[in-house]
């Protein structure tokens, strides 16, 4: 029986060519960030059980590694540091000698165009695991600014191209953006965590860049789950502030926020697709419940549909990859 369909959405759909043709959103190397754990060990290549495939990186390794990321296409990558020696105010975050600035000039040394983007917080450096300076539990923002805004600022002078305050404090942006500008560094970026949920999604980060804890959680400055329209005060306070290009953390779970966030605000749009969405993948992926590569580029798609212009991941490498013998073929 043959039927008078005027309308047949399949007639885009029988042809491979021609769903390529009419693909709405695109999937680029330019949009991949990678995210980096170098540690001041020397020589130092140790596996993450949480994050297969992922690595802490000795700081005299980190740059023939960030080559390798350059030569697929990679853009750029963020770096997470492990120091030597941690305590209460995480001066390691902060020193000139520290792990970060360390491989700053490693990587400046052996990569011509890659762009070098630095994690700013201090849960990485404090004895304690939280993101500043503590008062008996409690963690002392304005205190804790001066501190990201000194941080940031050593970043910049090691030779970093972009720095990423991701601590959730009150007005860190505006702080760090007067001290780049005062210390002149009026060009340098700063790419905001500024909706960063406490996430259960967190937790093989906090292996890899040995962050977690040591007592309750970050719950009194990461935003809560259920809230939506927080995230929209909180990213126009962050661009309000100076804040270049703004991000959501995790992924997956806030791609409602994401695509609200796009809709409202004219800037580049980041989103981090965190360890606890790389490490799901991964394990089904082992157990031959997934096919990883396909889920993988899902996954990427549903970031640029929801509207964002850059993905932090660790599947960087292998998108990267698949990217390629795309064009190849």
């Amino acid at each position: 029986m043959q039927y008078d369909f005027l309308h047949r959405p399949r007639r885009l759909r029988m042809n491979s060519r021609i769903r390529d043709m009419i693909r709405e959103n695109h999937v680029r190397l330019d949009d991949l960030i990678y995210p980096m754990f170098v540690t001041y060990e020397a020589g130092a290549q140790k596996s993450i059980a949480s994050m297969p495939g992922c690595f802490q990186w000795g700081v005299d390794r980190i740059g023939e590694q960030c080559r390798q990321i350059e030569d697929l296409g990679i853009p750029a990558v963020i770096l997470f540091g492990i120091p030597e020696e941690k305590d209460e105010r995480g001066s390691q975050a902060y020193s000139e000698s520290g792990v970060i600035p360390r491989a700053i000039e490693q990587i400046k040394k052996s990569c011509a165009s890659l762009v070098v983007i630095t994690d700013v917080c201090l849960c990485e450096y404090t004895s304690h695991g939280h993101c500043g300076m503590l008062e008996g539990e409690s963690i002392l923002n304005d205190e804790t600014v001066e501190l990201l805004a000194r941080e940031a600022v050593v970043h910049a002078q090691a030779g970093c191209d972009m720095v990423a305050p991701s601590d959730m404090m009150d007005g860190r942006v505006g702080i760090i953006r007067q001290e780049l500008d005062d210390a002149d560094f009026a060009y340098m970026p700063i790419m905001s965590y500024s909706v960063k949920y406490s996430s259960g999604y967190y937790g093989p980060f906090r292996d890899a860049a040995e962050s977690a804890p040591a007592f309750g959680d970050r719950r009194s400055h990461q935003m809560d789950p259920p809230n939506r329209m927080e995230a929209m005060r909180q990213a126009e306070l962050d661009i309000d502030e100076g804040a270049d290009i703004i991000m959501v953390k995790p992924g997956l779970p806030y791609l409602d926020i994401l695509r609200d966030l796009r809709s409202r605000f004219d800037v580049p749009l980041a989103v981090y697709n965190v360890s606890g969405e790389y490490s799901q993948v991964k394990a089904a992926s082992e157990r031959g419940w997934i096919d990883e590569k396909r889920v993988v580029m899902e996954n990427m798609t549903a970031f640029k549909r929801a509207g964002a212009d850059l993905i932090l991941t660790y599947h960087a490498p292998d998108v990267a990859r698949w990217l390629n013998e795309q064009c190849e073929q």
